[in-house]
């Protein structure tokens, strides 16, 4: 199944399907939506994380407070209704939300307020989901039940777990048992909001699996400083033994782009202790992931090999080195407890030599992004005519510009003259995102994967996310109207005339 033939996809987050709750969910616009990818011949839907997200951090879902629970925004209150957890009347929005852009605060209150309502209904059928739960439970505990307690702990304190009394803050056993006894309530509620989200996302991906549709998921490589990972696994981490604080912190060091590099700021891995257990966590992290989704993409595949490790306190990334990681080790040990799992690697940015022999040695399959492509050089490893089949091609990715935003804001004079030298013509602005949709339908590369708002044509005010902003990002939802867009079948057309129709 693994890329064995010419197929594609759809990029889209569950945040942006339509609905009138005020964020897309795993509701009955999702499954619409896999029925829409069928009826267009498409083989994969593409989304970003599914971990919590939140207001603190931009709402980004690659700084989550665990890279294992599931986000409960994203739990479906049509679905609860169903099952007799809330009423119809409970769900109905009082006031109503954006059609086309998630107003965060306004939906975290909301749905806040009805999964304790939910809950509370729980409590008084526990008889009716007792078998389930407990099952679920028992699958997961190995983080669940740090996950919860760390959610209700940040909720009473108010406070990032490193600002909490020393004797929770370093875990020791009594403290842990006593704040159990006290928050035992809050913390099943987060248990039982775990296990709604997971069930109904196995309902939502066995829809997705009978209809031949299958789901590319996203590896985050760093955890946040504050989530519930870096509690529980401190040890795993480059942090001061008393203080808990980072000693190390991610970044990518001065290049072209930034004469002093980017500092991201989270704590890096101790890869010796890492080591130490056979990357029991990460391979604990992959096999939950490996059964939400069909494929993975792993984010910052280059950080796997060697990191941009900077000192804590640090202005800017350049004052960091590179470390090298236990590559080698970590790669036969994930593939001889997993034989053939599907892996994308994210090798964008500058992709130095060691890279390009782990993804050989591997049979690793990359990405590579039309828009990157139009820098007046025929060498340009962007370009349609030096992609191989194993590539993973596509117009953009969810931090860049939409196609019609990049033409209209961001490409150079010269990016456009080259790309009209490209295509034999010049383009108008809404012309330029079909244009480039038909390159990388045509290519040799194996896959293909196009945003919807590269399908739909859409500008910039598209946009998932800017990494250079802090805020407005990860907003952007698509409407009803718009899955019913001519576009839409005008890409199932050219699915099947690139040879990439699903055969199901």
């Amino acid at each position: 199944m693994f890329m064995r033939k010419r197929s594609s996809g759809m990029l889209l987050h569950i945040t942006s399907l339509p609905s009138k709750y005020g964020i897309g969910d795993l509701g009955s616009t999702a499954f619409r939506f896999a029925e829409l990818l069928h009826k267009t011949k498409q083989s994969y839907w593409q989304i970003l994380p599914l971990t919590p997200t939140s207001i603190r951090y931009g709402n980004s879902p690659y700084s989550a407070e665990s890279v294992f629970a599931g986000n409960p925004l994203l739990i479906s209150l049509e679905k609860l209704v169903e099952e007799g957890l809330l009423s119809d009347a409970l769900i109905s929005p009082r006031d109503p939300f954006p059609l086309n852009q998630v107003d965060y605060p306004k939906v975290t209150k909301m749905k806040s307020e009805l999964l304790k309502t939910a809950y509370a209904h729980f409590k008084q059928n526990i008889e009716d989901y007792s078998d389930e739960y407990d099952a679920f439970w028992r699958d997961n505990s190995h983080w669940l039940d740090d996950y919860a307690l760390y959610v209700a702990l940040k909720e009473t304190t108010g406070k990032p777990w490193y600002r909490w009394s020393r004797p929770i803050r370093d875990r020791e056993t009594g403290a842990l048992v006593e704040q159990k006894k006290r928050l035992a309530n809050r913390v099943e509620m987060e248990q039982f909001t775990q296990f709604l989200f997971f069930k109904q996302w196995s309902d939502l991906k066995r829809y997705c699996q009978s209809l031949g549709i299958h789901f590319i998921g996203d590896l985050p490589f760093y955890v946040n400083y504050d989530s519930a990972d870096i509690w529980a696994h401190p040890e795993l981490f480059s942090l001061e033994f008393s203080s808990k604080k980072p000693r190390l912190v991610s970044g990518v060091p001065p290049d072209y782009f930034s004469k002093t590099g980017q500092l991201w700021g989270n704590p890096v891995y101790d890869w010796d202790q890492l080591a130490t257990s056979q990357f029991e966590w990460w391979m604990q992290r992959i096999e939950h992931s490996s059964k939400l989704f069909d494929m993975m993409r792993l984010d910052h595949f280059r950080g796997l090999l060697a990191y941009w490790a900077v000192p804590a306190g640090s202005k800017t990334a350049a004052r960091g080195k590179w470390v090298q990681t236990p590559f080698g080790d970590f790669f036969d040990t994930l593939f001889r407890r997993f034989p053939n799992l599907p892996l994308i690697a994210e090798d964008l940015g500058v992709v130095t030599a060691d890279v390009t022999e782990a993804m050989n040695r591997y049979d690793l399959p990359g990405i590579k992004v039309i828009l990157f492509a139009f820098d007046d050089s025929p060498d340009n490893i962007h370009l349609p005519h030096n992609y191989i089949g194993r590539n993973v091609v596509m117009t953009g990715t969810h931090d860049n510009n939409t196609a019609k935003g990049w033409f209209t804001e961001d490409a150079s004079p010269e990016a456009r003259e080259t790309l009209y030298n490209y295509l034999g013509r010049q383009l108008t602005a809404d012309q330029v995102p079909w244009a480039l949709i038909r390159l990388v339908l045509l290519s040799v590369g194996r896959l293909s994967i196009i945003p919807m708002q590269d399908i739909l044509s859409l500008g910039a005010e598209a946009r998932m996310n800017h990494p250079a902003k802090s805020s407005g990002n990860w907003e952007w939802r698509v409407t009803a109207e718009q899955l019913d867009s001519v576009a839409l079948t005008q890409f199932s057309e050219i699915t099947e005339i690139s040879g990439r129709a699903r055969e199901k």
